[in-house]
């Protein structure tokens, strides 16, 4: 009986999320980052996300299986209420609803941030990612094409959105995820951490 667990990051699980994350950086164009970060560096990097939004990670049978996270989408005082998500698995755990089940517990902790849209931003062509994002209920609102060089040649972007609020309201204060009632956080991962199989 394999042990499931999606809960929120720690520093110290810095090492375990850098480990899925490199192959992305050294194998794939998924990522545009060409070299991969030192590990005070991917610790400073975590860090900075976690003042203010959720970073999450996936373990089965003790060992990370994947990690997501939520940050701001685009500086300018107007955006605070949007937030971009990001999902990176390892391999071996791919098709079995984990990036569903990261995404669901994102946008229902940013709603009780009181974030109004998110965003993914998907190197394409990407069939997964623009599978997962599509069921999701996101929708495709532009193409960036040849925008970014890597492993020898140019990569297409492409930009999903999808609100998580009402739009025709004014939105309340941003909060950080610290100001989120732990026990709500708790019970957002374990109603997303059935979505996995």
């Amino acid at each position: 009986m394999e042990t499931i667990t999606l809960r929120q990051a720690r520093l110290e699980d810095a090492q375990a999320i850098l480990d899925i994350y490199a192959p992305y950086i050294r194998n794939t164009n998924i990522t545009f980052e060409y070299e991969v970060p030192t590990l005070p560096e991917f610790r400073k990097r975590m860090e900075e996300i976690m003042e203010g939004y959720p970073y999450l990670i996936c373990e089965i049978n003790g060992a990370a299986a994947g990690y997501a996270y939520a940050h701001r989408y685009k500086e300018r005082a107007a955006y605070q209420w949007d937030a971009e998500l990001s999902v990176y698995l390892d391999e071996r755990y791919a098709r079995r609803g984990i990036g569903r089940a990261f995404y669901t517990a994102l946008m229902e902790i940013l709603k009780e941030q009181n974030v109004r849209n998110v965003y993914g931003i998907v190197t394409s062509p990407n069939p997964p990612s623009e599978a997962l994002h599509t069921a999701m209920g996101f929708r495709l609102f532009g193409v960036s094409r040849k925008t970014g060089y890597k492993l020898g040649r140019w990569i297409d972007v492409s930009g999903f959105e999808r609100p998580i609020g009402d739009p025709d309201s004014p939105p309340g204060e941003l909060l950080p995820i610290d100001r989120v009632k732990p026990e709500r956080i708790a019970e957002i991962l374990n109603e997303a951490e059935r979505l996995i199989h």
